[in-house]
């Protein structure tokens, strides 16, 4: 369900986030002291490749991702509901209005056949259920074009914050690849060993 949520959803912004947050730790854990040479070694951690300047691209333009994913829902949940208070009020006008004017009650065929007309007035009438009804569906509407198109613009802004310094731009991508990478070596790790559910 919160997958289909865009300000719940877990994107690039939870990504680049947690890239920061791995440099942040990478800073505070390692600290520098002399290590004798060793000819063989692994492969550096994805955020010592970042500095403190990155970190903080890092986090501003995850914090635009989520944020304008935010606005975005709560301004379409704002509209969804405009959107179902205008239609319910023009539906009580039209309901009001056709209660008022006048009607034929019957047919009267050349034969002298009379067929009388039903009322489908209690069939107009707005009622409860209907309203609910509406004021879901287009909440859920606003909600999901809204948050959508939060995440597209936030999305835009995000990569804006990044690539304006080219240096720092291709630090985090090269971090961010590796990043990535180690996170796809520990799914394909977690598979191999039979570690979680696959269909939970």
């Amino acid at each position: 369900m919160s997958d289909s949520v865009a300000a719940l959803r877990k994107g690039v912004g939870d990504d680049l986030r947690d890239l920061a947050e791995q440099h942040y730790k990478h800073e505070s854990v390692f600290l520098p002291v002399p290590q004798p040479p060793v000819y063989t070694s692994p492969s550096p951690s994805p955020a010592s490749i970042l500095e403190q300047e990155d970190r903080d691209r890092l986090q501003s333009a995850a914090g635009k991702v989520s944020r304008y994913a935010s606005i975005g829902s709560l301004l379409g949940l704002g509209l969804g509901v405009a959107l179902a208070f205008r239609i319910r009020k023009n539906r009580l006008a039209y309901f009001t209005a056709f209660r008022a004017i006048e009607r034929p009650e019957a047919v009267v065929f050349p034969g002298g056949r009379t067929e009388k007309i039903p009322d489908i007035t209690p069939l107009l009438k707005p009622t409860t259920p209907g309203d609910i009804v509406t004021y879901t569906f287009f909440s859920i509407a606003g909600i999901f074009l809204g948050g959508e198109t939060g995440l597209l613009v936030g999305s835009a802004a995000a990569s804006r914050t990044i690539t304006s310094d080219p240096a720092s731009r291709r630090r985090i991508e090269t971090a961010f690849r590796k990043f990535k990478a180690d996170a796809l070596r520990r799914q394909a790790d977690e598979l191999d060993g039979g570690e979680g559910s696959l269909f939970s």
